[in-house]
């Protein structure tokens, strides 16, 4: 057991849009000695190649993750074209990363990564179990293999929980990157699994609760994410008509002010839509295929849930040393149009939240979208937690 309630955390962010520049100033604000894990996230503007160069520099030999973003979140709440990142001492911690092709992606390479990661951290510390192992997983963001990524690797866990983030490009939808061993790529999913001897708390928010509104998908491509018809009517129109709106009028902020849900195992979950299609069909940011059941989300305070959500954390593990968080773009998006941004980054900075904006998060078995996840980490020594 570490012999202090302080954990060794170290986070920074640089604004600069020099790749040498930020690197070097992010770097500065995390270094330490005997860093279990590094994590960074990066605005997709930076030439990765450069970024790369000066990371492997900078860092070295230092275990080090991250990803492109859709913006970030940094110690001091949202930033959009930065630099930000989080350095873990191996103080009461060990991290172990793998990474897996997505294109195509087989089920046996994620079962089997996550064997390995789980066999990697026996030999080094403790058998892991659901109370000392926590999963991390950073998904190249237009893969659109989520689901059956995250499905294949929770199964293997055994109950140790997982969040994750979809990787994205600043809103572009051109290309995601996933940083590991020093390079960027595409097409992957990087696996981590996080053994402590702190108390965690991993959870998730979301501001939406179901309406009268129901829909039944009756077309779609499940495999590309597209629903061509709703009760029968052309899918664009027919949700255009179910929120009180013309065809014409269905533009991103609308979509990220009305979400649909799905209830599964008597939660709802939700599923975000992206794009309106020529042909006037959906692009949704989830799976979804037809017979699903599709009902109209009506938003609630933004602002009041994710301070319930912090709360709730706090009633677990205390003030959180470090909360490693993934939030959708769409929640990014409706901050912005309600002007709301800054309250809600200065939460997230009070929380000590270090995370970014994805293409879709990832908690447990799901894919999910307008969803905050994450994993928060107290300073308390298990066994000796204090009420708040």
């Amino acid at each position: 057991m570490p012999d202090t309630s302080t954990l060794q955390i170290r986070k920074g962010a640089s604004q600069s849009l020099d790749e040498a520049t930020a690197v070097r100033e992010l770097a500065q604000q995390l270094r330490q000695d005997d860093t279990a894990l590094a994590i960074f996230y990066c605005s997709s503007k930076y030439d990765l190649q450069k970024l790369a160069a000066a990371l492997q520099s900078e860092f070295g030999n230092v275990p080090l993750i991250g990803c492109t973003t859709a913006g970030e979140i940094s110690p001091f709440g949202y930033r959009n074209d930065s630099l930000a990142g989080v350095s873990i001492g191996k103080e009461g911690f060990i991290a172990e990363s793998i990474s897996f092709e997505l294109a195509p992606f087989q089920i046996a390479d994620g079962e089997s990564s996550v064997d390995q990661l789980v066999a990697r951290l026996a030999s080094r510390g403790r058998t892991p179990t659901t109370t000392n192992t926590f999963g991390f997983l950073l998904v190249d963001g237009l893969s659109m293999q989520e689901e059956i990524v995250v499905s294949a690797i929770h199964q293997r866990l055994h109950g140790i929980q997982l969040i994750g983030g979809s990787a994205g490009d600043d809103v572009n939808f051109g290309a995601t990157h996933i940083y590991h061993q020093g390079k960027f790529h595409q097409n992957i999913a990087l696996m981590t699994l996080i053994q402590t001897e702190y108390p965690f708390h991993v959870f998730r928010t979301q501001h939406f609760v179901e309406s009268e509104c129901k829909m039944v998908v009756t077309g779609a491509d499940p495999a590309n994410r597209i629903v061509h018809e709703i009760n029968g009517e052309p899918a664009g129109r027919e949700f255009a008509r179910a929120v009180g709106l013309e065809l014409a009028e269905l533009t991103p902020l609308i979509f990220a002010a009305h979400p649909v849900v799905v209830r599964i195992g008597g939660d709802y979950y939700v599923r975000s839509i992206q794009k309106v299609n020529a042909d006037g069909s959906l692009t949704f940011f989830c799976a979804i295929d037809e017979g699903l059941v599709l009902t109209v989300a009506r938003g609630v305070d933004m602002i009041e849930s994710l301070r319930a959500a912090f709360e709730d954390v706090r009633a677990h593990v205390g003030i959180p040393q470090l909360v490693l968080g993934c939030d959708c773009i769409l929640r990014r998006l409706e901050l912005e149009q309600r002007d709301i941004k800054e309250r809600a980054g200065q939460i997230m900075a009070d929380n000590n939240v270090v995370g970014f904006a994805t293409y879709g998060e990832q908690f447990n078995a799901m894919h999910v979208n307008q969803t905050f996840t994450g994993v928060a980490i107290g300073s308390r020594q298990r066994g000796s937690l204090q009420k708040l």
